[in-house]
């Protein structure tokens, strides 16, 4: 999908890029990427304690927002089991446990021996499978020590109800660094293929170097790096992948030129994958993946280097290149994406929720505006805390895992439901 340049576009554009340096430092954009540490987690502080519940403005009303669960680690992800009742969460090297309203005390699994502990980065998405009443698979995708540093694996293991058992490793992303954004969302299709994003791993981001040369791998066909891939549900590429058969190519690669996608899902009215992705100072985006096609990282950016430098001379567009469906300026940090489908939320009806980090917020952006093209409105700002992931449940409500700060071991994070109040 291409935007339209017109001479009034790209002025704006200009403008808004111009204003990066001003809106943004290194420092509140992204924090800089830490060195790989093997040390085992640290037991968690004591967290602040969060209200039950708290009624809070939106746009045309009010809504309730329930804590499902406090002290957790980190939560990156969320995941409903079909029951609807039973709810997966990922935190620092843990899977977790919800039912109804209550977090099992223990663990249901831990991260395994040779996993990296980078700034308690110890686990990362899960995937639920499609089959999962019959095979009961849980898919994990976590980071993976080496002596090239470290990659982005993926495995599954089975739940039974209480533990995730016979962990098994399927999927090492060619994506070795020895520090750097590994990315590692994971979604299944509904072909019951598995899409998995990897990072750029751009280690020298934040150091202040112009140094590109880790960034474009980005562009290389030859490895995973700025990648986002689609395997089988056994960590093959399936045949049909865009560029099976081509021997400079890695067979699983579905799309390429990305900087850290962090939000997948389908679209629900066009059945298309979107993506949502951080970039670097500014320059955040959300793309319409199309198999095969080129997003442009770091030939095209609408953000800027940390030297507060532009990332690219032609940073709005490029022939060959497709062009985000939308981006963030300032930064928000997209950590997640999802479209509602529920009844709970009527006005929501068809919204992109965007989880953001730096933008502590909940962004909602609707396409069926009478009045204009899109709207977007920034939900739970009150709350200041960072958005990890967002999704919706079986029977329409939407749940977040939240946490206070990057880095540390704090057990800050939460899982919160949003409720509709007064028929909202």
């Amino acid at each position: 999908m291409k935007l339209r340049h017109s001479a009034l576009h790209v002025a704006v554009l200009l403008y808004l890029t111009a204003s990066l340096a001003e809106a943004q430092t290194p420092g509140t954009a992204r924090a800089a990427p830490s060195a790989v540490s093997t040390a085992a987690v640290v037991a968690p502080s004591a967290p602040p304690t969060p209200p039950a519940s708290q009624v809070i403005d939106v746009q045309g009303g009010h809504i309730r927002v329930v804590t499902v669960a406090s002290g957790l680690v980190h939560p990156w992800s969320l995941a409903f089991l079909p029951d609807g009742k039973t709810l997966l969460v990922a935190e620092a090297g843990r899977l977790r446990v919800i039912r109804g309203d209550s977090l099992d005390p223990e663990a249901a699994w831990s991260v395994p021996a040779g996993t990296s502990k980078e700034n308690n980065d110890t686990l990362k998405w899960l995937a639920i499978h499609p089959d999962f009443a019959k095979n009961k698979r849980v898919y994990i995708s976590h980071p993976l020590s080496g002596e090239r540093g470290t990659t982005l694996a993926v495995g599954y293991g089975t739940f039974d109800g209480k533990k995730l058992t016979g962990f098994k490793q399927i999927f090492v992303a060619d994506a070795w660094e020895t520090s750097g954004n590994m990315g590692g969302k994971l979604l299944f299709g509904p072909d019951k293929t598995l899409y998995v994003t990897v990072g750029d791993r751009d280690r020298l981001c934040c150091t202040g170097t112009e140094d590109n040369s880790l960034r474009l791998k980005a562009q290389s066909l030859s490895n995973d790096v700025g990648k986002t891939l689609r395997i089988k549900d056994d960590g093959t590429a399936p045949k049909d992948n865009p560029f099976v058969g081509r021997a400079d190519a890695k067979p699983e690669i579905f799309t390429y030129g990305h900087r850290n996608g962090y939000g997948l899902a389908f679209n629900p009215e066009t059945g298309v994958l979107w993506q949502a992705e951080i970039g670097p100072m500014g320059g955040d985006e959300v793309n319409i993946l199309i198999a095969g096609h080129n997003y442009g990282w770091p030939l095209v950016s609408m953000g800027r280097n940390y030297t507060g430098s532009l990332v690219s001379e032609q940073w709005y567009h490029r022939d060959g290149m497709d062009d985000p469906r939308m981006f963030w300026v300032p930064s928000i940090s997209p950590s997640s994406l999802a479209f509602y489908t529920g009844d709970k939320f009527p006005r929501w009806k068809g919204s992109m929720l965007v989880g953001a980090l730096n933008g502590q917020s909940l962004q909602r952006v609707s396409f069926n505006q009478p009045s204009q093209a899109e709207l977007r409105e920034p939900l739970l700002r009150q709350l200041g805390v960072r958005i990890r992931d967002v999704q919706q449940s079986p029977d329409g409500y939407l749940y977040v895992a939240t946490e206070l700060r990057s880095g540390g071991t704090a057990a800050d994070g939460t899982v919160l439901r949003l409720e509709p109040v007064d028929g909202f």
